[in-house]
């Protein structure tokens, strides 16, 4: 580096001393921070002439968490939660970019709905943000897509007892309706999110549990794992099949089964632009049928028999899983209670974004995946697969979202400390070694040791700059010798020492 270099302009603010954990590796590093975004990455204790400065020695830094698959209730449920609070709730998990769903009253299923869901977000996200439409009125695919989305969104899934969340105007279970969703999407090039679920079989075995008079809260977690994970692995042939008909991006959502794992191993051998996420509950809550004992629906989502947990764990680690996103799912404990009778009536899903990168830096801790893998599927995939190129990496040129870690650090869940409007969690009494200790969105510091300092408003909506990623297929992700990815050929070169200004 030479002083002419260090002449191009001052910094912002200049964080000094971390250590930047990237997919391919770690370095210790001074961040220089311009405009919002990465200007400049150099060796520790070199000058900068910054405005601010910002102490990250002892600490870890990874690249903000982007969390495509948030469920932040506004509008229309805004009783459990908010764009605002969920959105907090998400900067003290160093959450830096959130994508909100849309079973939300009205669904974004039109352009003027859709606009009207985006002005919110402007106006109340603490983060970046974007909205998955819903695709489920094929008409309108077309003109959802030219407002700046980054994804499309479809629920196989209608329920019943119940017209929440999965309510009209959003689910989708026809195939000749969802074929022709995945042909109009196909014209847009933005990836298509599905819920897999076969309502057919559902219906078979719900009554098979009602016949029997089996209803709560554990009959319904045994139906939705009946048969081994028949209604997810039949929903997911059913979809990488309409992909490779269509050509349309398919990214399949609740991954937790060995089912659907062999069917993703199979689809990315072929090269098929297939993602697939795993989300917290299947790992850290409804693999333990204690849990479900304990909590009754506080703890569904879904029941994952621990049969899944190690082929989970090996997936997530091999790359046949791309990612990790919350599924965050806010509900009111009044919606959650009725399931110690009957399930069914319940209100599925359950909360996450605050405490899940905590969740995963444990699993590192206790050697389950590796920090630099941590790095990739909560950011640098996730980023990858929709598109959003200044996302996701901590490099020059990219979005300066941060999120500071104290690696020694524990971190005890409590409901006091729960930032959602619920005011609960099911992760409850639970210790994870990991603490996002400060998280700056666009070098704009949003939370900082316990206190959300962010501003509502801040947030911008973060548009595909990108043609969606098809994945690398997991045999060919890797050397004989463990070496970097393709795709992140540009960031192994700065983890070999090559630091930068530009």
């Amino acid at each position: 580096m030479t002083g002419a270099e260090l002449r191009l302009g001052r910094y912002d603010l200049a964080v000094r001393g971390g250590t930047l954990v990237r997919p391919t590796g770690r370095v210790v590093a001074d961040l220089g921070i311009r405009d919002g975004r990465i200007a400049g990455i150099v060796a520790p204790g070199t000058p900068l002439d910054a405005a601010e400065e910002f102490d990250a020695k002892g600490h870890a830094i990874l690249p903000g968490v982007v969390d495509i698959h948030t469920h932040h209730r506004d509008p229309g449920f805004t009783a459990k939660g908010d764009i605002t609070t969920e959105t907090a709730a998400g900067a003290a998990g160093g959450v830096t970019t959130s994508l909100g769903m849309p079973n939300v009253s009205p669904p974004p299923n039109t352009p003027e709905r859709l606009a009207a869901m985006l002005d919110l977000y402007a106006r109340k996200s603490l983060v970046d943000y974007n909205v998955n439409a819903s695709a489920a009125v094929p008409s309108e695919i077309p003109a959802l897509a030219k407002q700046g989305i980054a994804a499309f969104k479809i629920f196989m899934v209608e329920d019943t007892g119940r017209d929440y969340p999965h309510m009209p105007g959003t689910g989708v279970h026809d195939h000749g309706k969802l074929l022709e969703i995945f042909e109009a999407v196909a014209e847009t090039g933005l990836r298509l999110m599905v819920h897999p679920h076969d309502q057919a079989l559902m219906t078979r075995i719900e009554h098979e549990f009602w016949d029997r008079g089996e209803r709560d809260a554990r009959a319904y977690a045994r139906a939705y794992a009946a048969y081994d994970g028949l209604i997810w692995d039949s929903a997911a042939a059913l979809l990488i099949r309409l992909h490779r008909a269509t050509g349309a991006p398919l990214h399949l959502l609740h991954t937790q089964s060995r089912g659907v794992l062999r069917l993703l191993r199979e689809a990315k051998a072929d090269g098929l632009a297939v993602t697939a996420e795993l989300n917290p509950w299947a790992l850290f809550l409804g693999n333990d049928w204690a849990n479900i004992e304990r909590l009754g629906s506080y703890a569904l989502s879904y029941w994952v028999p621990a049969v899944n947990t190690e082929p989970l764990w090996e997936a997530l680690n091999d790359g046949t899983i791309d990612l990790v996103s919350t599924d965050h799912a806010p509900h009111l404990r009044e919606e959650k209670e009725p399931g110690w009778t009957d399930g069914w009536k319940a209100h599925t899903g359950t909360p996450a974004i605050q405490f899940y990168l905590s969740m995963l830096l444990d699993a590192a801790h206790r050697g389950r995946i590796t920090l630099e893998r941590v790095a990739e599927v909560t950011s640098s995939a996730p980023a990858r697969a929709l598109g959003l190129g200044t996302k996701g990496r901590l490099e020059v040129g990219a979005d300066a979202d941060l999120a500071i870690v104290d690696l020694d650090a524990e971190l005890e869940v409590r409901d006091e400390i729960v930032i959602s409007r619920i005011g609960w969690t099911p992760y409850a009494g639970q210790t994870y070694r990991g603490l996002v200790t400060q998280t700056f969105v666009r070098g704009h510091l949003v939370y900082d040791r316990g206190s959300v300092v962010g501003e509502p408003g801040w947030g911008r909506q973060v548009t595909p700059t990108d043609p969606p990623a098809t994945p690398v297929p997991a045999a060919a992700r890797h050397t004989a010798a463990g070496g970097a990815r393709p795709a992140e050929a540009r960031a192994a070169a700065l983890d070999s020492k090559e630091l930068s200004v530009p």
